[in-house]
């Protein structure tokens, strides 16, 4: 059996009473949170551009668009302007593994088929929670080859929505398999134009769309390369650089063990790149608990495994800038002691005083000792003109899975950035609740009708992320 047939034959079998409940509670979150960022993505250009692209194609109206009162769309088109939605925002999810961003094609595509199909709750639950664990496992084993060639994660996107689609679709193993291995031979993003551009975002709804649509296409018969994944010359090997049947054995190792979307899915609690959360996150910790004035502040280390230069924009000007700069991360945690979604907002990022301190931001020795912890983690110190200095360490940033995630602070992100949208204030809490209780919704349009009703859409805001 191929890696494609062998990991379609494990997901196919795997029912919702199989699942521990904390995978579908994870699930239900990346619903929030994905529907939390597509709230303030809906309004920028790139995701207006899709959105009406989609609207000039026409088509079925099989599932709606979020927050937009407009007519429904053909399933896989909606999931695609919706994906780009979310995705613009850059207030997603991340496998931390990776920084693959699974949760946005796994809602996007999840709701937009089951909408279509009248599907219930707890089966979009279980599609999500297995199309993680399909994105995971695949990502993981081209990872970090992926990105020293230049791919971007949309690789590994793809095929959390091409399985949770075939999911839901109740595609048997051999079109489930058919499905994956479609959709590795669909997709490609360049990671320096998706860390400089808006690109990033139609990375993810190219990923949704070809994701769907390799499902669609497999439930109608297509056939593709059965082994394309482990082949010479085939998807590991091609963008990881990978044995291809090195990488196959590490995608099927210990299939039901443990679940991905508990030990490796992040879902962002502030804005942003997520490498760069857990820095924001130590700088304010350690300003906290030195009482440091930001006049004071004299220079900020960041220290983590790997890290020898820094990266990205030095001095962002724009949500883009800002979401792959870690010195602006740095700045802004030392500055304000806190970091939060307000940190998006160009007020935050055109502070002269958040861009003073930029320029004392550097980078310290690589760390060694303890390496293994740092899961996205990173270290800063802090030194102040008198000598003093405030060291603190964030290992695995807040909102991962192997944590803990609360409901309270998913809650607390929807409401932050759901506003956005001009979702009227009940229509906000309702969507909420059903979110909350989801496993037990008949039918999914009960949410997805709220999100697009003209009686529920008050004018849209222009505050926001």
């Amino acid at each position: 059996m191929t890696v494609a047939l062998r990991l379609a034959a494990f997901l196919s079998a795997t029912t919702v009473a199989d699942l521990p409940p904390q995978t579908l509670d994870h699930a239900a979150m990346l619903i929030a949170s994905t529907l939390a960022s597509a709230a303030c993505g809906a309004n920028l250009e790139s995701a207006r551009i899709i959105r009406d692209l989609a609207r000039d194609g026409g088509g079925r109206a099989d599932a709606s668009l979020w927050f937009d009162a407009g007519a429904g769309l053909p399933a896989a088109v909606a999931a695609q302007a919706n994906a780009v939605a979310s995705d613009a925002a850059a207030s997603d999810d991340s496998d931390l593994r990776n920084i693959v961003h699974a949760g946005t094609p796994l809602t996007a595509a999840s709701l937009a088929i089951a909408e279509r199909d009248g599907i219930g709750g707890a089966d979009v639950l279980r599609a999500m929670v297995l199309g993680y664990e399909a994105a995971g496992r695949i990502s993981a084993a081209i990872t970090p080859g992926f990105r020293v060639r230049g791919f971007h994660g949309c690789l590994g996107a793809i095929f959390a929505a091409a399985v949770a689609s075939g999911v839901l679709l109740r595609l048997d193993a051999e079109r489930l398999a058919q499905a994956i291995v479609l959709a590795a031979t669909s997709i490609g993003g360049l990671a320096t134009a998706a860390d400089t551009s808006v690109a990033r975002e139609y990375h993810a709804g190219l990923a949704v769309l070809q994701g769907v649509n390799a499902a669609l296409a497999a439930q109608r018969g297509y056939c593709g390369e059965l082994a394309i994944l482990e082949a010479r010359c085939g998807f590991f090997e091609a963008f990881g650089g990978a044995d291809g049947i090195t990488a196959g054995s590490a995608a099927l190792e210990g299939l039901g063990e443990n679940w991905d979307i508990v030990s490796d899915m992040a879902v962002k609690l502030v804005p942003g790149g997520h490498p760069y959360h857990a820095i924001a996150e130590a700088a304010a910790n350690a300003a906290c608990d030195g009482h440091v004035a930001a006049a004071d502040i004299d220079s900020i280390v960041i220290s983590r495994p790997g890290m020898t230069v820094l990266s990205g924009p030095l001095h962002p000007a724009n949500l883009i800038d800002m979401a792959h700069s870690p010195a602006y991360f740095a700045a802004a945690g030392a500055a304000d002691h806190a970091f939060g979604w307000e940190h998006a907002s160009a007020a935050k990022i055109t502070d002269p005083l958040i861009h003073r301190l930029i320029d004392l931001v550097r980078v310290g020795d690589p760390l060694v000792a303890d390496a293994t912890r740092y899961r996205q983690g990173a270290t800063v110190t802090i030194r102040t003109r008198d000598g003093h200095e405030w060291t603190n360490t964030v290992y695995v940033p807040k909102g991962a899975g192997m944590l803990g995630i609360a409901w309270r602070d998913v809650d607390a992100k929807y409401h932050a950035l759901v506003p956005n949208s001009g979702l009227a204030p009940d229509a906000i809490e309702e969507g909420l609740e059903l979110i909350h209780k989801f496993r037990h919704v008949v039918n999914v349009s009960r949410l997805t009708a709220l999100l697009s009703s003209p009686a529920t859409l008050l004018p849209r805001a222009t505050t926001g992320v």
